[in-house]
């Protein structure tokens, strides 16, 4: 049987699963990027946490794309804004440089804002080196206390937006949520966080990556953005109210006649819609959410495969397995059912 490829949208909804890359895409042309971060007093946990979980998923998909370190300002844990103690895996010391190549500052509402000479010393040593450097919450203020925004657009919490200002005229500080200037990653929020990061794989790993990505994390901008061979942006809100259809109808699907009727569109049109801002076909795009919706549930329930099928719209137990066979290169009765 020929292997099936999912288009944009059901790619990304699927990517950890599909068997063509064995479940996994492959990072063989690629070392992995070494993230640092280094935990601050009182760091904001919600921050630290919501950048740490895109790079984890990352990996989940594409094994040892990131290679992650915590680092402590002495040895011993550190406090969180939550009262969690965190233990580092190491103390920051001279010399770590060589096992970065983003080191990330994570700060938070309560942090103290004083100058370290060794964080300061080694933030200069790794920018001399070419290592790119960033901060969460009010961790920018400590990359502009060590002389190292100047020149640079970044974000900040709003608290800690005039202290960071009066450190020096040549800090463009924003009111963005997030902000990647070259070389300078900062967030002001933990949504900023998250948002930096993604930009960040976007950047360094790809559109695919980033968002199956954001499809396991439930990201909820990306249901209506584009995803296929077009430019990066918004759904329009005709096709928005035809995909709501299609997903509010996969066990009795509906035919496009049905469908052009609802939304008040021709066939043509409605075909016209899917392949300039999905590159893909609406029977196509309406298979492969059945199909992904068929694989949630046999993964994430105790339905039986017939039970399946029926729920998502196919006419045999048959046809549902040459299908799903098609997109997974597997059939349903070897899906891992993890409700068992």
């Amino acid at each position: 049987m020929t292997q099936r490829v999912f288009s944009g949208a059901g790619q990304s909804k699927n990517l950890l699963y599909l068997a063509s890359a064995n479940g996994r895409l492959r990072n063989t042309d690629q070392a992995s990027l070494r993230v640092g971060f280094v935990l601050l007093e009182h760091f904001s946990l919600a921050a630290f946490t919501a950048s740490l979980d895109t790079l984890v998923t990352a990996n989940l998909i594409s094994p040892a794309a990131y290679a992650i370190r915590s680092y402590g300002l002495a040895p011993g844990q550190v406090i969180s804004d939550l009262g969690i103690l965190l233990q580092p895996d190491a103390p920051l010391m001279p010399g770590m440089h060589d096992e970065v190549d983003l080191l990330i500052i994570c700060g938070g509402f309560r942090t103290p804002l004083r100058p370290s000479l060794l964080l300061s010393r080694i933030l200069a040593d790794c920018a001399r080196r070419g290592i790119a450097l960033g901060g969460l919450w009010n961790g920018a203020w400590f990359l502009g206390q060590a002389g190292l925004l100047d020149g640079y657009r970044c974000a900040v919490h709003p608290e800690n937006r005039a202290s960071l200002a009066e450190l020096s005229p040549q800090i463009t500080v924003t009111p963005a949520s997030q902000v990647i200037d070259r070389d300078r990653a900062t967030a002001a929020s933990p949504n900023g966080g998250f948002g930096m990061m993604m930009e960040m794989i976007r950047q360094q790993r790809g559109e695919t990556l980033a968002n199956g990505v954001e499809h396991i994390l439930a990201f909820e901008g990306l249901r209506f953005k584009r995803t296929g061979g077009q430019a990066t942006g918004k759904l329009s809100q005709p096709l928005r109210n035809i995909i709501d259809l299609m997903e509010s109808n996969l066990e009795e699907p509906l035919s496009l006649d049905q469908l052009a009727e609802f939304v008040g569109r021709s066939r043509r049109q409605i075909d016209r819609l899917f392949q300039d801002q999905l590159g893909t076909s609406p029977h196509r795009y309406y298979m492969e959410l059945r199909v992904t919706e068929a694989r949630r549930l046999l993964q994430h329930s105790t339905l039986s495969i017939m039970d399946v099928a029926i729920a998502c719209g196919f006419v045999s137990v048959s046809h549902f397995s040459k299908c799903y066979s098609g997109y997974f290169g597997h059939s349903p009765s070897r899906e891992t059912r993890l409700a068992d």
